[in-house]
């Protein structure tokens, strides 16, 4: 590297945003995840003694992906290369399996190449990485905020060690922005600066564990705050709240916290929670969740969780669904948290979703000889003259409205596939066919 070249480099690394600069270097200065890279855990010794096998870090934005990544690049003695699978295509990814055949076989050196976004890559170009991968040719570490049991070949995952890293704690954060403000070198340590100790708390909280938002949230409030008479620059509660004006959510409408965020408020709703079912509902909508697929589900909950316990509340949902699509967003979120709460407050039955699986696994397994001869249609020409209905029996032509004959098929007479419950309406509903039954049997 020439002057210019070394000047170019403390150029840009001078001038590149906080969170870059303050990227850990090494293990010791790398915060969180004790769960995998605590002195006494598999990672960190794996690490120290440069015996890595395949890996795949797994977690949301800014708690240390890419960065445990590159602090294995200054601890290894195997080539380290660097791809980022939202531009990478194949000829990249034969390139670099290339020159690793070309290294080990030279030198001995093995190459780690670290694919940052590797969820992106598709099959076929994963595929290309296996047989390098199973020779021990490369070392694959893949960086992803997609759960790699769904978005990476199970191949590929059976060859590498999972890790799930986890958002940080605002204990975390607050260790990373001290450091930011001491650091003499990457940091604010040479610069007079006072923060209020409710500021750092704000920016540590809001950040919601991404290190990177709250680095770049302090590194706003020092750009844009001028120093006061004392020659400080005071960073303040209402100089934090500018700085972040809306909690970050790590919530992807693809990827975990979509699906376990929605599979919460049903679970919720079906738990008779309406707190939680209405706190997820806020969740997703502050997100930017589409509200019609979430009417959607509360929708199906009516009815697979609640049934006939409580039919109003299907009724209930559906208008929600209607209020979302007449009204909108943000005045529906009202519609919405009513049916939530109600769906979570109704009585309890899968009843209906217990009859009509069992139903619908007799239709495809059990033989049939078809719809008995008395209920069958004799509105058509012809029909008459072929015994179509014949025999059948008018239901409001009797006590009750009810009269005992056949409905089933002949195969499936006696088959009891709707059994109501003891709970809500459906309880009214059990007492009615039993009183049926005894009326039949009398």
């Amino acid at each position: 590297m020439d002057l210019f070249e070394y000047q170019a480099e403390e150029n840009k690394r001078s001038s590149s945003p906080l969170a870059a600069r303050m990227r850990p270097k090494s293990l010791e200065e790398f915060y969180g995840q004790e769960h995998i890279v605590g002195k006494d855990k598999l990672l960190y010794r794996a690490i120290k003694a440069d015996k890595l096998s395949s890996l795949i870090f797994y977690g949301p934005p800014g708690v240390g992906k890419t960065t445990l990544a590159s602090i294995i690049a200054e601890n290894t003695k195997s080539v380290f290369v660097k791809i980022n699978a939202t531009t990478a295509g194949k000829k990249e990814i034969v390139e670099a399996v290339e020159n690793a055949v070309t290294t080990l076989g030279g030198y001995g050196k093995r190459t780690i190449l670290f694919i940052d976004e590797i969820h992106r890559f598709n099959k076929a170009q994963q595929d290309t990485l296996l047989p390098y991968v199973e020779d021990g040719t490369i070392i694959i570490i893949g960086a992803t905020t997609e759960n790699p049991y769904f978005e990476v070949n199970n191949a590929l995952i059976s060859r590498s060690l999972i890790f799930e890293l986890k958002p940080l704690s605002n204990e975390d954060i607050k260790q990373v922005l001290n450091r930011a403000l001491t650091d003499k070198e990457r940091g604010y340590g040479n610069f007079k600066i006072k923060i209020d100790q409710n500021a750092l708390d704000f920016i540590s909280d809001v950040s919601s564990g991404d290190s990177r938002v709250a680095l770049n949230a302090l590194e706003l409030a020092f750009l844009t705050t001028e120093p006061s008479d004392d020659g400080y620059i005071h960073i303040d509660l209402s100089v934090a709240s500018e700085c972040i004006q809306k909690r970050v959510l790590n919530y992807d409408a693809d990827g975990d916290n979509h699906y376990d965020t929605i599979s919460a408020f049903i679970k919720s709703m079906r738990g008779s929670d309406p707190d939680a079912a209405v706190y997820y509902l806020a969740k997703m909508l502050y997100s930017g969740e589409d509200p019609k697929f979430i009417a959607r589900r509360m929708i199906i909950c009516a009815s697979e969780d609640v049934g006939n316990a409580d039919p109003v509340a299907l009724m209930v949902a559906t208008s929600a669904m209607e209020a979302v699509t007449y009204i909108g967003l943000p005045e529906c979120r009202i519609n919405m948290a009513q049916a939530a709460a109600y769906i979570a407050c109704a009585p309890k039955s899968n009843a209906v979703v217990c009859a009509i699986d069992e139903a619908m696994k007799d239709v495809g397994s059990v033989r049939t000889s078809g719809v008995p001869n008395h209920l069958r249609d004799r509105h058509y020409s012809g029909a008459v003259k072929m015994g179509h209905g014949e025999g059948y029996k008018y239901a409001h032509d009797y006590k009750n409205n009810y009269v005992k004959q056949q409905y089933l098929p002949d195969e499936l007479v006696g088959k009891k596939y709707y059994r109501p419950t003891d709970n809500g309406k459906e309880a009214d509903i059990k007492r009615w066919l039993k009183f049926l039954k005894e009326e039949e049997d009398a």
